[in-house]
């Protein structure tokens, strides 16, 4: 049995996952660089091969080509990057036809869509914060805050990713404040910041929306999340072939729960101990059934929300490449105890029969 990765040199991803295949006695996986993908490079797949499509995310070349030339860390040209990305993966789809997909690129292009993640989400009935219809920029955004009487909302590009863009804005009678990563950039625009700032005017929350507007927008209420020791916090869970083998707390004293920007983990047996056992049972099984609307995808990350009162559960976000835990191990209970994210997929690759995708 044999793997290929497509995925980046140098990418820890990567890098785990042939670790986890050298664990089980496996070959190397073979890696076809993203760089070749997006240039065009003649590829090769073997037949029967596992297929692995891993994050483009760490490779500045990668981004050149998929957004342009420019600061990796700027944000915007998320239309230009989603349209390359999907186009990339239908080419690797082509080249792998004999292969075994782990990830169907119809599903990874939907989770890369928010708008088109929520409302699948929503149709299959799991928990979901309620979200505007499309908005194209602040004035729009404002007047659709008011008919739906929402004073906080989170505004996301449509196809970002690790909180690249995203603003949390409240409102309020003669008030208004933006938390958000992007700051300006030396040379005009956005770029991403590894620390969150606050926007408290109207001219400058203005500019900022009107700014990411143009790549699109999905809007969601903000739910108000709970907290322990003075910090907000919110789950993801790993989920693989259906069952969630790990999970993180991911907490911190802003809005932005990302562990890059200033994010730490939190207590799971906490959470646990908070939720209750029908609560922790049910948290999982929300998370379960957020991976169901992805048959073809041997792993997704769910970003589980937790509102206050420990009551109401909601799936903020589905992420094709969400499995980077470094050093965490398996739940009690789910099959994959003392291993990994890596090694329970490899484990879980070795048997993996490709279900027919519902989208």
């Amino acid at each position: 049995m044999t793997f290929t990765v497509v995925g980046s040199t140098g990418d820890r991803r990567v890098a785990l996952f042939a670790a986890a295949c050298r664990s089980y006695g496996l070959p190397e996986p073979r890696l076809i660089p993203w760089r070749d993908v997006l240039s065009g490079a003649e590829l090769t797949v073997e037949p029967g091969t596992l297929l692995r499509v891993d994050s483009p995310g760490e490779d500045a070349e990668a981004d050149a080509l998929l957004r342009g030339r420019g600061d990796p860390a700027r944000v915007g040209g998320g239309a230009t990057w989603y349209a390359n990305f999907t186009a990339a993966l239908r080419r690797v789809a082509r080249a792998a036809d004999r292969a075994v997909p782990l990830s169907d690129p119809d599903e990874i292009a939907v989770m890369f869509d928010k708008r088109r993640c929520h409302a699948l989400l929503e149709a299959a009935g799991v928990p979901v914060p309620s979200a505007l219809p499309p908005v194209r920029g602040y004035a729009e955004l404002r007047a659709r805050m008011m008919e739906a009487g929402w004073g906080r909302v989170f505004v996301k590009p449509a196809h970002g990713s690790s909180a690249s863009g995203v603003v949390a804005l409240q409102s309020a009678p003669g008030r208004i404040k933006a938390v958000t990563s992007a700051v300006p950039g030396e040379h005009g625009g956005l770029r991403n910041s590894l620390r969150v700032r606050s926007y408290e005017t109207e001219y400058e929350v203005a500019a900022l929306i009107d700014a990411l507007a143009p790549d699109g927008l999905h809007v969601e209420r903000w739910l108000p999340k709970v907290s322990l020791g003075g910090r907000a916090l919110d789950l993801r869970v790993v989920v693989v072939a259906g069952t969630p083998t790990h999970a993180v707390v991911r907490t911190s004293r802003h809005p932005m729960t990302n562990l890059h920007l200033g994010g730490a983990r939190g207590d799971l047996d906490a959470v646990r101990e908070a939720l209750g056992e029908p609560g922790w049972r049910r948290a999982l099984e929300v998370c379960a059934g957020a991976a169901a609307c992805f048959p073809g995808s041997l792993m997704v990350g769910v970003d589980l929300l937790i509102g206050i009162g420990w009551r109401r559960l909601a799936v903020a976000e589905v992420n094709a490449f969400g499995d980077l835990l470094p050093g965490l191990t398996g739940l009690p209970g789910s099959g994959a105890e003392g291993l990994d994210a890596y090694a329970a997929q490899v484990a879980a690759a070795l048997t993996w029969k490709v279900p027919a995708c519902a989208i």
